[in-house]
């Protein structure tokens, strides 16, 4: 295990005021891993890293290899049912994946949305090719998820034939209940269990992740380990331990006026993973009034969008920098006869040596402008990484929201706008207000 690092950077809050919400976040911890907290039914997500076992490992690698020649599976989740697989998915493999031919089927992602001119392209893309389905969700009611695999397992049956489609559906569900249970019953379909007691957006280590990422070849055995091995420091009792840091900090700004936190990465791969960050604390958090907001952003990209607002707008937000190691020194700028271009002062210095350097001038340059940076550094990404630092998120996410005093595992604020929509569509027993 690399171990996260952590670094802050022109933050207002007072030595004073930082121990002592370290002191709470302690508190907040022993909520957590004691589970006597709010939600504690469903923290079982903190078992996930041992309680996922080899033959466990076995059954999706296996799922994987009968799949194998297919052209694509179409993973089809919403939120927590995909987020975290893809998020893993984009760092882990080639920025242009998609592009190339691989000796393993291409993973699209549908169910996260409703638009139709989304589910219209992707059926023109599958018609023809070899595929498969694997539809994740708890209840098989949510409705963006439930019209896709509709959708979709009408065009696989269609293309393949209902036998062979059967065999070319997999779901991840409940063990017992919902409408996903009763189909896979009533059909045949293969199934993999999410545990009643792990919520959507802190499942990624369980089957909703690791059946996708096996699906792509991803070394899901050196993510759990990754993570099974992060847990161990991440739920210390000590003061240095980097989630309570982080968990600290983060709310010791928001109680100092700092309402929103900004994601950020230097590596447009990381885009996914931020939407993942962004799900986990905006649903935990977001309660009674209370929570820091959640935003992302990519640089150098985002900086020509958002970087003046960061620099001398209203100071209402901290950064969050996620600082890791990519390849380096494998693209070098050239000395040119012809500087019209104005870069040979670049000549001699790598792709990443000018990013690198980037990051640091726009830190240097946000903190003269009083806005806080935290620094959380993890070196190269890679499967193992990539555990602890899903682990790292979740965990934080329980202390800071305990901190706050709200259940980091409900969503009770969601179920507003689909009451709305639902009576909207004309579903049975939903009316207007």
């Amino acid at each position: 295990m690399k171990g996260i690092r952590m670094e802050s950077f022109g933050n207002p809050v007072s030595t004073e005021t930082l121990l002592s919400a370290r002191e709470r976040a302690l508190v907040a911890l022993e909520t957590l891993v004691s589970r006597s907290g709010a939600g504690s039914e469903f923290t079982g997500w903190l078992d996930l890293p041992q309680d996922i076992t080899s033959k466990d490992i076995e059954a999706y690698k296996e799922c994987a290899q009968e799949w194998r020649g297919l052209d694509y599976v179409v993973v089809i989740g919403i939120g927590g049912s995909y987020l975290g697989a893809k998020a893993a998915l984009d760092l882990l493999q080639d920025n242009f994946a998609d592009f190339r031919k691989n000796d393993t089927p291409h993973l699209i992602f549908a169910g996260f949305n409703m638009s139709e001119q989304y589910m219209t392209d992707l059926l023109n893309l599958l018609k023809g090719k070899e595929f498969g389905l694997i539809v994740i969700s708890k209840s098989g009611t949510t409705t963006e998820p439930a019209v896709a695999f509709r959708i979709l397992r009408s065009a696989l049956e269609e293309s393949a034939g209902k036998e062979v489609a059967r065999k070319r559906i997999i779901a991840v569900t409940d063990g017992a209940k919902g409408a996903l249970r009763q189909m896979v019953e009533k059909y045949g379909y293969r199934s993999f269990v999410i545990p009643a007691s792990v919520g959507g957006r802190y499942s990624v280590l369980s089957p909703v992740g690791l059946l996708p990422l096996a699906m792509a070849g991803v070394d899901i055995e050196s993510m759990l380990n990754g993570a099974k091995q992060a847990m161990a420091s991440l739920l210390e009792w000590n003061e240095e331990n980097p989630a309570v840091v982080y968990a600290a900090t983060r709310n010791a700004l928001y109680e100092s006026g700092y309402k929103v936190e900004l994601l950020t990465s230097y590596r447009p791969d990381a885009r996914n993973f931020t939407e993942w960050w962004k799900q986990l604390f905006g649903e935990s958090e977001g309660k009674g009034g209370k929570g820091i907001f959640p935003a992302s952003a990519i640089f150098t990209t985002d900086l020509h969008s958002l970087g003046q607002f960061i620099q001398d707008g209203s100071k209402i937000l901290f950064e969050t920098n996620l600082v890791t190691d990519e390849k380096g020194g494998e693209i070098m700028m050239q000395q040119m006869d012809d500087d019209s271009d104005s870069l040979n002062y670049l000549a001699g210095k790598s792709l990443e040596q000018v990013n690198a350097t980037a990051r640091k001038g726009v830190l240097s340059a946000h903190v003269s402008g009083n806005v806080p940076n935290i620094n959380i550094e993890t070196g190269a990404i890679d499967a193992a990484t990539l555990g602890e630092l899903f682990i790292f998120f979740e965990i934080s996410c329980g202390i800071s929201a305990y901190m706050l005093g709200v259940n980091p595992f409900d969503q009770p604020g969601v179920e507003q706008y689909k009451k709305n929509m639902f009576a909207l569509l004309g579903k049975p027993g939903y009316k207007q207000n």
